[in-house]
């Protein structure tokens, strides 16, 4: 029999509602009538995260029977995903890879798309829409506006904006804000807010910038009668915390072109996956939810250990890998990973982190890193370290400097942790020369002046720690600093193979 595959290969056709049905029966797709669906939640920030994630867990609800809980995905800068997923009628491939397999499966829980900058009046309308009753977000931690000390940065230019055109904002903030308040004048319940992003307290910590921002918009408004907007937020709103977790490396062409093959039809943005998925959530939800733990969601009342069990262990060893990986050549996390320095310098850095966590909250740290370990090594997924070195000043505090605080105010060294802030340092020091080096950051142009200075070491580590905001009024600051000033002596003299002897690792290339 002839095989279908070149066929397949050259279609002109999209994945769409219309299409679905020719799909292989290899490919799981959706049962269920997607036009009986209701929009219940609208997601800020539809990046593939969120698609591989969330939008998978909703897909189940939505399979089970629980047509109440659509998504309205929006964009709140970007046209892409909405050009990409459009003419698909929202629908797309998700990639579940591992070392030995690929699985597909096409996700269908996200039935419209708006792009905030063209329509924000639609965005508003959105989130106003009595049937919405959450609105989750994953617009990554530069998004939230923070200042160095953790407060909301009132300064901003788009915050500005949004105090000063309310109806037409840019900013999550704003969004919310103007949504909220349209929701209180019209008698309609709040919507629950969950933020999804790797941010401390990720709930609590968004209800205080919301508070915040709520605040200064009531003093703009103050004139018109319109305040009492950032008390509704403070004791009205729900902003429940979550912790979430799946390796989401970014598509690429040969991607698409693989997916293509499979499916017989086009898809313009699958998204790849492991197949690993955690969501942990406080069960704080006054309009309901989606029954979520029947799919595998843990519902808690506190999500603070998971939390930092995720953000020091699994986090803050992925940027270790991702700097440290970059400095050593290595452009993927598992062959970042396959290299014997750095992954005995990540179970260093997991004993370090490990005796900052609770041990009082029933965590299992020993299988979680040998988990880990597993997810690091999936040679499939090719999670390029450039991708997570990303925004490193926004990640490093949370993912890094909380613990190596810790350690110091317990007299313990900080040694594998403070290594992780000076290879962050000394590849944005290294300009984008590195290989594969092609991530940014907030502070890039205040970082390139900073270290294009010549400063001494020591007082330049101080002035990049002041940029940042890291370990801000602690009292460990100096010893910390001091320890990264140590780290950047040895990376700069001879590279990431001295900084690691200096650990007693040894690299076979001293």
């Amino acid at each position: 029999m002839p095989s279908d595959q070149p066929s397949r290969a050259t279609t002109t056709e999209r994945l769409s509602d219309g299409t679905v049905q020719a799909l292989p029966a290899s490919v799981a797709a959706p049962l269920y009538d997607r036009g009986r669906v209701v929009p219940g939640i609208v997601q800020l920030g539809v990046g593939a995260f969120h698609r591989a994630h969330q939008a998978a867990y909703v897909d189940d609800c939505l399979a089970a029977g629980d047509t109440g809980w659509g998504i309205v995905g929006v964009s709140l800068r970007s046209a892409d995903t909405r050009d990409a997923l459009a003419p698909q009628d929202g629908l797309y491939t998700l990639a579940i890879r591992s070392s030995g397999e690929e699985k597909l499966r096409v996700i269908g829980s996200i039935g419209s798309l708006l792009v905030a900058p063209e329509d924000p009046g639609a965005v508003l309308a959105a989130l106003t829409d009595p049937r919405t009753r959450i609105v989750t977000l994953t617009i990554t931690e530069k998004a939230y506006l923070r200042a160095a000390d953790g407060s909301l940065d009132d300064s901003h230019p788009d915050i500005l904006h949004d105090l000063e055109n309310p109806q037409a904002p840019r900013t999550a903030h704003g969004f919310l804000a103007e949504a909220l308040a349209r929701r209180q004048a019209n008698g309609t319940p709040p919507f629950t807010v969950l933020c999804c992003d790797n941010l401390p307290a990720n709930g609590a910590t968004l209800h205080r910038l919301m508070i915040e921002f709520a605040g200064l918009r009531d003093a703009r408004l103050a004139t018109k009668g319109d305040t009492g907007l950032a008390s509704h937020i403070a004791d009205g709103v729900a902003f429940p915390s979550s912790m979430v977790d799946r390796i989401v490396p970014a598509t690429t062409d040969a991607d698409r072109a693989r997916i293509a093959v499979e499916l017989g039809l086009n898809d313009a943005w699958p998204v790849m996956t492991e197949p690993f998925c955690q969501w942990v959530i406080e069960d704080n939800f006054p309009g309901g939810r989606p029954a979520w733990e029947k799919f595998g969601v843990t519902m808690v009342g506190d999500v603070g250990p998971f939390e930092d069990m995720k953000l020091r262990l699994l986090n803050g060893a992925h940027s270790a890998i991702a700097y440290l990986g970059l400095l050593s050549g290595h452009a993927t996390v598992d062959r970042a990973f396959a290299d014997p320095a750095i992954r005995q310098f990540v179970d260093g850095l997991w004993a370090e982190a490990i005796l900052t966590l609770p041990e009082d909250a029933g965590l299992d740290t020993s299988a979680y890193t040998a988990e880990l370990a597993k997810r690091f090594s999936n040679t499939a997924l090719a999670h390029r370290t450039a991708q997570i070195a990303n925004d490193g000043s926004q990640k490093l505090p949370q993912r890094i400097i909380a613990s190596a605080i810790e350690r110091t105010e317990a007299g313990l060294l900080p040694e594998h942790l403070t290594l992780v802030i000076a290879a962050w340092i000394a590849t944005c020091a290294g300009g984008k020369t590195l290989p594969e080096n092609h991530f940014t950051d907030p502070l890039d142009a205040a970082l390139a002046a900073l270290l294009g200075r010549n400063l001494p070491m020591e007082e330049m580590v101080a002035a990049v720690f002041d940029l940042a905001g890291f370990a801000k009024d602690h009292a460990e600051r100096q010893t910390l600093i001091e320890f990264v000033a140590t780290h950047l002596v040895h990376l700069k003299q001879g590279g990431p193979v001295l900084a690691f002897a200096a650990l007693g690792i040894r690299t076979g290339k001293e």
